[in-house]
This record gives C-alpha cells, structure tokens and sequence, in this order.
C-alpha cells in the first residue's frame, strides 16, 4: 500500500509516498521550511502544500512533535502552544481532504526501526531517540510500543534534558562532536538509570554523524544509529496510518 508519509520538525516538514510492504521511498522528498509560528492552520497549509505537490489522494500518515492521545494534541514543547487541545487527524484532513492519520513523531520513527531497521526482531527493551531540535523517545518491549514517551523532558543539569543535549543544543552553542557527545552521554546515563534497556537506536540529523561522536558513549546498552538514518519518521508515519485506516 502506497502512503504520503509527513514528518513535521522543528526546522522543516518533510514528506514522500512510501511503500508501507518495504518501507520504499517511491519519489524525491519534498523539504518545506516549518512556518513560524507553527500554529495549527500555518503548519496543516504546509502538509497541504505537501499534498499538492504530489497530487495526492491517499491516506496520508503525519508524524508529528507531540504527545497525541486520541487525536487530539496533548503537548507543545517545539510547536506553537495553540497546538495543544487541537483535534489534528480533522484539522489536516479538512486541509487535504485526505483521510490522515498522525503520530507522535519519534514514535513513529521507532515503528519503522521496528518494522525495518536495527529493531526487526528485536525482542528486549529498545530506546529509540530522535535527536534535532529536541529530544524524542520511543520505547518498546518484546516489539510493542509504549506510546507517548516525553523522554527529552526529563531534567538534567537542572535544565529539561533536550535543551542541554538535542542537536539545536549542539548548534546553538557551537559545541564540538566531542563536547556534545559527553553531554548525551549524560542524557543517555540518565535514561539507563531510569529503565536499562538493552539498546539505544539514534535518529534524526545526528543519525547520520555518529562515528563523529559514538568514541564518547559509554552506556551499558547498544548505541547505533538507525538503519533508516533521517526518513524513519516518514516510514513510521506511513507504517502507522497504514494499521490506523485499513
């Protein structure tokens, strides 16, 4: 089944039709800049125009920078605070008029590492982090999700944990890789303390940087980045509203 997979971050909205059987990208990304303010009509435009570009008339699978209990937005750490209370699977369909399904974003990152990445038949604790302007965290056991995890707000140096070891932390402060990757090897400490799992899988930018950091992490668990680099969100996205809409 083909379907218009949407990651919304805190710097860009990505989005590209996937093929949910194998997790194939079928057409170049689109990369729009995240509107600012991000509130909800400014941000549903962007999908829109996501949706538009592809000519799209399919389920279209949102994974998106929130908590998301029953459709309905429960969080806003790096989207506008109008978000929070807004009903998104109807927002972004009356925009579309595609029928849509939205995810928290690390979640779904985490379902396509599950389903296709480093987590395929992985059946103890696994952590997937998703590392840019915040922090996500997915969580899974025996390869079920635990949904809705908010990990990257856990304190850390008396200051929320994303705002001292995300990568905008790392960009902001003009830190090197080593510099960094001491500071999230204090976040990922503080995670194995908390719940000792057997891996960490890394997504987002930092994904793609690993070897420049991975000499600094000495955690108990695995540490790897995921297999599907920067477009496991948009798998995860697909995959999710594939289960969602059948």
């Amino acid at each position: 089944m083909e379907v218009l997979g949407i990651d919304v971050g805190g710097s860009g909205v990505k989005g590209i039709p996937v093929d949910t059987k194998d997790g194939k990208l079928l057409k170049e990304r689109l990369r729009i800049p995240t509107p600012q303010p991000a509130t909800p009509q400014a941000i549903a435009d962007t999908v829109a125009e996501i949706a538009r570009h592809f000519k799209w008339r399919g389920i279209i699978g949102v994974g998106f920078p929130a908590a998301i209990r029953n459709g309905v937005v429960e969080t806003a750490a790096n989207i506008d605070k109008s978000w929070i209370g807004t009903e998104i699977n109807t927002l972004f369909k009356e925009t579309t008029g595609c029928e849509t399904f939205s995810i928290n974003d690390a979640d779904a990152a985490g379902m396509a590492e599950a389903k296709f990445g480093e987590g395929k038949k992985f059946k103890k604790v696994m952590v997937m982090l998703t590392v840019g302007t915040g922090i996500g965290s997915a969580v899974f056991t025996k390869g079920k999700l635990v949904p809705n995890t908010e990990f990257g707000h856990l304190i850390l140096k008396n200051m929320v944990a994303e705002h001292y070891a995300s990568d905008a932390a790392r960009k902001n402060e003009d830190l090197s890789w080593d510099e960094w990757g001491m500071r999230f090897n204090e976040y990922l400490h503080l995670l194995e303390r908390l719940m000792y799992p057997d891996r960490f899988i890394l997504g987002g930018g930092v994904s793609k940087k690993f070897d420049k950091f991975k000499h600094t992490l000495d955690v108990h668990a695995e540490v790897m980045p995921a297999k599907l680099l920067n477009h496991a969100g948009i798998i995860g996205a697909s995959i999710a509203a594939k289960k969602a809409l059948k």
